[in-house]
Parts: C-alpha cells; sequence; structure tokens
C-alpha cells in the first residue's frame, strides 16, 4: 500500500514537474512572439479607446496542452483599466478559444474601454496567464504602448444661444394724408371740402408736429387725378391743374401754422395722373355693383385707355352707377405730408431704464440690452422687460441667453422654458439644445437640434459638435458647412484633411481661450512641420499658461520629445 501512494505521489511530482517545465518554457521564449497593434499609438475616439492587437506566435512556441489567457491593461496615475481578456489554446486542449498550432499561429483581437483623461499619460501592457492542466503561471507583463491621444476631447461646446433682436427704430416715418374732391371737369377747391374730417385733422396735425420737438417735418407730396372718362388731353390738363389748385391750399396752410420748413428745397412736391385707372380698379374691387366682375375683366383684357372706356359705356347700367359712385371719388388731390418720429437717444434710454423704466416701450426695453457689453446690466435690463412684458418671448429668451454668457446653466433653462411656453421657438429649442449639451445629455440636446424646423449656423453647429463627440468626423464635417470654426478644423484634423485645417485655421482669428492656437500646433505634429507647431503652442500658452502643462502630457508630440524649442515651452 506504501509502495502505491509513494508511485501515486511520484506520478504527480512528475506530472507537475512537466507542466511547469512546458509553461517556463513558453514564458522565458514569450519574446518570440510577436505583437502589432493598431493603431501604434492609442487614440479616443466617442469618449472610447479601442485597440485591435495581432500577435503571431512562432513555430515549436505553443504547448499543445495549454491555454493563454491575454489581458491588456492601460496603467497610469492611480489605477489602471483592463480590456476584455482573450482566450487561445493548444491543439490538444478541449476547449472553443482559438487554436494555435505548435507549428506556429496567429490571432486577432479587439476591445474597448471607456476614456478617462489620466489615460493620456499610460502604458499598454499584456497581462498573460499561462494553464497547463491545472497548473497557472503568470508571464511578465510585456508593453505594447505609451499613452492615448485625446485630441478628440478637445471638442469645444461652447454654447451658440441665438438672441431675439428688438424692433427698435430711432426714427419711424410717419404720414398724414386727407383728400381734396373736384366736381367734373372743375379744378377750384369747394369751401365744403376744406370743412371735410381729414381737413380738419391734417390741420391739426400740422400744430401737432410743429409743437412737438420729437417730431420732424421730411415733406408734403400732392398726387391730383382726373377720372378715366372723356378726353385724355383734356383730363390731363386738368389733373395738373387739380394738382396746382392743391399745391397752393397747403402751402397756405403751412404757412398760417408758421411752420418754416415750407420754404425748405423740394420740401412741396407734386405729381398728377390724367386717367386714374389703378385707382378705378381699386374702387371698383371694393364695390358691391352689379357687373363688377365683367368691369374688372374689361381692364385685364384691354390696356388702351380708348378701348377700356369705350368697352365699360357699353355696360350701359353699370355705366350709371360708375358715374355716381366710383367717378366722383377719383377726381381729387391726395395731400400726404411725411413726418419722422425721432425715438430717444441711447443715452436718454439707459438714463430711463436705470430710473423710470415705465416711460420705455417694449422695444426699447430690449434695444437696451444692447447698449451694455457688461453681462450684469444686461441681465436687469432684459428682466426689466420681462417683468414689463411677460408675455414677451424674445426678454425671456434674451435673459436665458445672458444667463447663459454667464455660466448660469440652470438659470438660462428656466428662462428658456418660460420663452418656449410662450410659444413652441425654433430659436428657444437651438438654446435648449445648448443648456443639455452643457448639462451632459448629449441624447437630449441632439433631439432639440434636430427638432429645429429650419436649421441655422447655430443649431448646425450644435449638431457638429454632437457628431465629433460620437466620433462621426465626416458628419461633422458636412454639418458645420463654409462655417470656420475651431471645432469644424479639429473635425477636419480628425479625419485627416489636415491641409483643409491648417488652412482654416489660418484664416481665422485665434480664440482668446488659446484652443484654436493648440489645433494649430497638433497640425503642426502630424504634419512633422516642428516650426509652425511650435508657433500654434507658443500662441496657445500666450493666451493660456494651462496649455504647457496640457501639452507635456500629449502624445500628439512624443515625436519631438528631444526637441529643446519644445521642452522650454512646456517646461
Amino acid at each position: 500500500m506504501k509502495k502505491i501512494k509513494s508511485y501515486l505521489i511520484l506520478f504527480i511530482a512528475a506530472a507537475v514537474m512537466s507542466s511547469c517545465s512546458g509553461l517556463n518554457k513558453m514564458k522565458t521564449n514569450a519574446d518570440q512572439v510577436n505583437y502589432k497593434i493598431v493603431p501604434e499609438v492609442l487614440e479616443t475616439h466617442a469618449g472610447e479607446v479601442e485597440v485591435t492587437i495581432q500577435g503571431t506566435f512562432p513555430e515549436k512556441y505553443f504547448d499543445k496542452n495549454t491555454v493563454l489567457e491575454a489581458t491588456p491593461v492601460l496603467t497610469y496615475q492611480g489605477g489602471e483599466t483592463a480590456f476584455e481578456s482573450v482566450k487561445v489554446q493548444g491543439e490538444k486542449v478541449q476547449d472553443n478559444f482559438k487554436v494555435i498550432s505548435y507549428e506556429g499561429g496567429n490571432f486577432s483581437y479587439s476591445g474597448t474601454v471607456p476614456f478617462k483623461d489620466e489615460m493620456r499619460v499610460s502604458d499598454l501592457v499584456l497581462r498573460i496567464t499561462a494553464t497547463r492542466k491545472g497548473t497557472s503561471l503568470d508571464f511578465d507583463a510585456k508593453k505594447l504602448a505609451d499613452g492615448v491621444i485625446a485630441t478628440s476631447t478637445l471638442v469645444d461646446a461652447d454654447p451658440r444661444p441665438i438672441a431675439m433682436t428688438d424692433n427698435f427704430q430711432r426714427i419711424v416715418p410717419e404720414e398724414m394724408i386727407a383728400d381734396i374732391h373736384f366736381l367734373i371737369n372743375m379744378a377750384n377747391i369747394r369751401s365744403n371740402e376744406l370743412k371735410e374730417e381729414d381737413i380738419n385733422t391734417l390741420k391739426e396735425y400740422l400744430e401737432t408736429v410743429k409743437g412737438d420737438e420729437r417730431m420732424e417735418f421730411k415733406g408734403t407730396a400732392i398726387s391730383a387725378y382726373a377720372s378715366p372718362d372723356g378726353e385724355i388731353d383734356f383730363n390731363d390738363k386738368l389733373s395738373k391743374k387739380r394738382a396746382e389748385t392743391a399745391l397752393e391750399y397747403i402751402k397756405r396752410e403751412f404757412e398760417k401754422a408758421q411752420i418754416e420748413d415750407v420754404n425748405k428745397e423740394s420740401f412741396l412736391e407734386s405729381r398728377s395722373t390724367a386717367e386714374d385707372w389703378e385707382g378705378f380698379r381699386e374702387e371698383v374691387s371694393k364695390s358691391n355693383m352689379a357687373d363688377k366682375e365683367l368691369i374688372l375683366r374689361v381692364l385685364s383684357m384691354y390696356s388702351d385707355p380708348v378701348v377700356r372706356e369705350r368697352e365699360i359705356k357699353n355696360i350701359s347700367a353699370a355705366f350709371e352707377t360708375l358715374k355716381t359712385d366710383i367717378l366722383p371719388k377719383l377726381r381729387r388731390s391726395k395731400i400726404i405730408v411725411n413726418v419722422d418720429k425721432i425715438g430717444r437717444t441711447d443715452d436718454e434710454i439707459l438714463e430711463a431704464i436705470n430710473g423710470d423704466a415705465s416711460v420705455l416701450g417694449l422695444e426699447e426695453l430690449l434695444y437696451a440690452g444692447t447698449l451694455t457689453e457688461d453681462l450684469n446690466e444686461q441681465l436687469e435690463y432684459y428682466k426689466i422687460a420681462a417683468e414689463r412684458f411677460p408675455k414677451c418671448l424674445r426678454a425671456h429668451n434674451n435673459i436665458g441667453v445672458t444667463e447663459m454668457h454667464l455660466g448660469n446653466i440652470d438659470a438660462a433653462e428656466a428662462a428658456f422654458e418660460k420663452a418656449q411656453a410662450i410659444q413652441n421657438n425654433d430659436m428657444v429649442k437651438n438654446n435648449l439644445g445648448y443648456v443639455a449639451l452643457a448639462q451632459g445629455d448629449i441624447a437630449e440636446a441632439e433631439e432639440l437640434f434636430n427638432s429645429v424646423a429650419t436649421p441655422t449656423m447655430e443649431s448646425r453647429s450644435g449638431q457638429g459638435i454632437i457628431a465629433i463627440m460620437n466620433g462621426e468626423y465626416d458628419k461633422a464635417v458636412n454639418l458645420f458647412g463654409n462655417d470656420p470654426s475651431v471645432n469644424h478644423a479639429l473635425a477636419l484634423v480628425l479625419k485627416g484633411d489636415l491641409n483643409r485645417a491648417k488652412s482654416m485655421l489660418d484664416g481665422m482669428e485665434m480664440p482668446v481661450n488659446g484652443s484654436g492656437s493648440y489645433l494649430k500646433a497638433v497640425v503642426g505634429a502630424r504634419m512633422d512641420n516642428a516650426d509652425y507647431m511650435l508657433d500654434g503652442l507658443r500662441e496657445a500658452v500666450r493666451f493660456n499658461p494651462d496649455w504647457a502643462a496640457y501639452a507635456a502630457k500629449d502624445v500628439e508630440f512624443a515625436k519631438f520629445a528631444g526637441n529643446e524649442a519644445l521642452a522650454a515651452i512646456i517646461q
């Protein structure tokens, strides 16, 4: 019995030694396995780091009874992140993993992990555990790559909310119109005509304008007409005489009111129309007379005034109505007094809104918001407008825009929601899209931008930002269209169109946060243009010194590690 136990122990020991021997041999010769990493330098896209590892085992390396479990791991300061493991097996293993022949073989592995900023400075290592007949052995970790390029994370989610414009006009044209009617074939002004309501209103208006320092006469136009019946030569002379008569009358009224503007050059103008066919058409269209459609058809069919008059007179019953109800209205001189109403100056509006804002109208209140670059003052002005006019979509929207520029995202959202409750508006949808983007709700932002019925440059920019975040760089470039921006140039870099990206950046004014200048440095590095890279990086650091520390950890510049000028910038 003791002999049996001794043999069993010896057998187990021999088996263990045999297993260890096979595993140790594979561990010792592990450097004979060739690994290719795609890409050679890892990158993050759409918030993930993807790696493909292609392994080739040499002849007589892979033990027939062994299973290798390989785990790619990104190690970085403060932690590590492991990709999913992969297993391969020898020829005699009874399992379902990829079989590697003793004569040699290869495998391919792809995996992704969520990106963390710490991964920018990291090592990609491969950890391998070999198992043979119940015995396991860890191989030495093999380093495969350095760091992760994080250029896609440079996308700038800077909001582009749309402010709604005011309709403020400092000078508003205004006109007062009065008609003087004449008897048939006559050009003298009857006394009863001067007692008509529109003439009395005109006289009162002249006095009002004269006494108001915010109203200014701009001119007076006389349009005189004859009705389209009778000989055209006679009507031509008649209409001109009516123009002269009306001009003399209004000039006397200006002089009576002691309005000096009447003496200005070209202040009084007149014109005459021999036959007022347009007025005729308008009056007939408004009437309820019989044969109205027939008369209008005649006007559309014939342009010759003689033919028109003949054909209309042939409609005998209708012509009697025309003589009594239509034609007398056309024998007139129209007096049009043009005036400019002059609104408050910028200083007067600011004085009022900071004092007694109740004297200001809605458009003046909204306009006040454009008179200051101080965002807090601007916000106060729009709040006054919203308080005075709580149903004003523009006031609430512009509160939201200003809050967003101040970085108050929740307050901006509240204001935009008030605006949207007043009216379902595309501009407000765009602005709420940028709120969602700032809050990290990419799905909500995308839904809002997509819901804009008529896309704008701002909404398409929001969609372009999301496309970059999703790793859809061609789509992003298409969405940005012809709008040059740092994000547009970034999308071009990420899709590999470096020449277009460089051209765009060179033609742009660089943002003061240095993002565009830093992207220039990245473009220079990818194009092996050291001078362009260094110039861009210097410019970025001048804008914001924090770019130096960022560049020190950026694998984009790894190939220039020995460049003294680069070291001087980032140290």
